[in-house]
């Protein structure tokens, strides 16, 4: 019985699944104090998440800028790299996505992929700073990623309030042109065709009548491809050899310089890439004014650890983050208790997984006492 428990308590998934537990516990305990029912909470979260194929939609669509940074956290982590600048290399990737959108008006074979390029490009090059300024002169990537991410909020501010880039009237910029767009049948939603379809096929239609578009697929094959690179390609082998030890590597002929240079521009590409995939996908496709960071890089940085640094785990951490963020709003809509409920969940759920070597600790306890009942 004790060894079986040990097994169970070093396995990466039951820190997570702890995790998640302690943090609807806590979640359930403060509205509990708060005079709301906390089962009618979590009843009205699940049916904002799951009630409706158009809420099972918009949830993807919520969580796929999100698996993307995690992968790009995640990736970092394993170089040993900690990428605080996800959100930086979000805004920078959605400024250039924008900006090529709206000056490039090709057909769309051509302008999507134009577009999601000018996005990972442009991360990459953000992300590529602070990998040069840390293999240069040793500047500790949290630190200039911190800064980068401001100036980044800020560009994005100017950017947005200039000719020929600046709408008249709004806080934002012009749309992208429409061959830009990766919304699922744009077009042919508008059509009567589609309408007699929704209404014939509502379960369909009702997720239709969202922007569903091609990000999730493109975050999901994103994640199996980091996997395969890091796992199964001598590069991939690189990289996380100077994870575990750079002096090691360094000895063994490993450039760990040229690594880090190179991994945070594959994370900050990855990065670029989801704000272009939002851009492309999601109304309004623009960027505006920002008062603050949307927050998609810096939930990314709790993907990723909740996922333990997996790629493919930041698809479910991604996943459950989306459903938490969407579905969230609920809670306040059916039973007035505050979104920040979700905050106070998700920030949780982050603690206790910093709190992981906990587990091992215990499972050293069973296997002593399971040596000492032998």
């Amino acid at each position: 019985m004790n060894k079986t428990i040990e097994k169970i308590l070093r396995k990466p998934i039951t820190a997570t699944v702890v995790s998640i537990l302690f943090g609807f516990i806590v979640a359930a305990l403060i509205l509990a104090a708060a005079g709301y029912n906390p089962f009618s909470a979590f009843a009205s979260l699940l049916r904002g998440t799951l009630g409706r194929p158009k809420y099972i939609a918009n949830v993807l669509i919520k969580g796929t800028p999100i698996i993307i940074t995690g992968l790009s956290i995640a990736f970092a982590y394993k170089m040993g790299l900690f990428n605080i600048g996800a959100e930086g290399q979000y805004v920078v990737g959605s400024i250039a996505a924008t900006v090529v959108g709206i000056i490039c008006d090709l057909p769309p074979v051509l302008e999507i992929p134009l577009i999601l390029l000018a996005g990972a490009a442009a991360g990459a090059l953000y992300g590529g700073i602070a990998g040069y300024l840390k293999a240069r002169f040793g500047i500790n990537e949290v630190i200039t990623t911190i800064m980068l991410n401001w100036i980044a909020l800020y560009l994005c501010n100017f950017i947005s309030q200039i000719p020929p880039f600046f709408k008249s009237g709004t806080t934002g910029t012009y749309a992208i042109h429409e061959s830009g767009y990766t919304v699922l049948l744009s077009k042919w939603k508008t059509s009567e065709a589609a309408a007699e379809f929704m209404a014939e096929h509502p379960l369909i239609g009702d997720m239709m009548r969202t922007d569903f578009n091609i990000g999730i697929f493109i975050a999901v094959i994103l994640a199996f491809v980091i996997s395969f690179f890091l796992f199964r390609t001598a590069k991939g082998y690189e990289l996380r050899a100077v994870g575990f030890n750079k002096d090691a590597a360094e000895f063994a002929g490993i450039s760990v310089k040229k690594n880090i240079i190179h991994t945070m521009l594959i994370a900050g590409a990855l990065s670029g890439l989801a704000a272009a995939l939002n851009i492309t996908g999601i109304n309004p496709h623009n960027i505006s004014h920002l008062a603050m960071f949307e927050q998609n890089g810096m939930n990314g940085i709790a993907v990723a650890f909740i996922a333990g640094g997996s790629p493919i785990g930041c698809i479910f951490s991604g996943l459950l983050f989306g459903g938490l963020l969407y579905g969230g709003q609920s809670i306040q809509y059916d039973i007035g208790a505050p979104s920040e409920i979700i905050n106070i969940m998700i920030g949780t759920i982050v603690f206790f997984v910093a709190l992981t070597k906990i587990l091992p600790t215990l499972a050293d306890r069973f296997a002593k006492r399971g040596g000492s009942n032998a």
